[in-house]
């Protein structure tokens, strides 16, 4: 199983990015999946997570409102579109995926990603 990250990098505040994680070696559409985050110094986070048909989401408190995950099961790939950025949302980026629960708790994932780093400037 395989999951790439991609699509961080340097922005400035107010900006946007979307990340892209493509999924390989597994059957997507029976998975929940999860983006996560850790910034420097801080434990792993929990940003967001999505159903195994995309109609259910749940988003940190620190992201609802500015942050969209969605996914493509055709393509196996989930994204995470960010927008009005901070410098608080300086974190590497990962993605996960879960065969069982629809979770905001990292232990509840199977399978992660490399992560992505994203840089806010002020």
């Amino acid at each position: 199983v395989q999951l790439q990250a991609s699509g961080g990098g340097l922005v400035q505040a107010g900006d946007s990015l979307r990340l892209s994680c493509e999924a390989s070696g597994l059957t997507f559409s029976r998975y929940f999946m999860g983006w996560f985050r850790q910034a420097p110094g801080k434990e792993r986070e929990f940003a967001a997570v999505i159903d195994s048909s995309g109609g259910r989401t749940n988003y940190a408190d620190s992201v609802k409102g500015r942050f969209t995950i969605s996914r493509d099961n055709a393509k196996g790939a989930v994204y995470l579109q960010m927008n009005s950025l901070t410098p608080e949302d300086t974190a590497d980026y990962y993605c996960a995926a879960s065969r069982t629960y629809y979770s905001t708790n990292s232990i509840m994932y199977d399978y992660w990603g490399q992560g992505t780093q994203v840089t806010v400037s002020s």
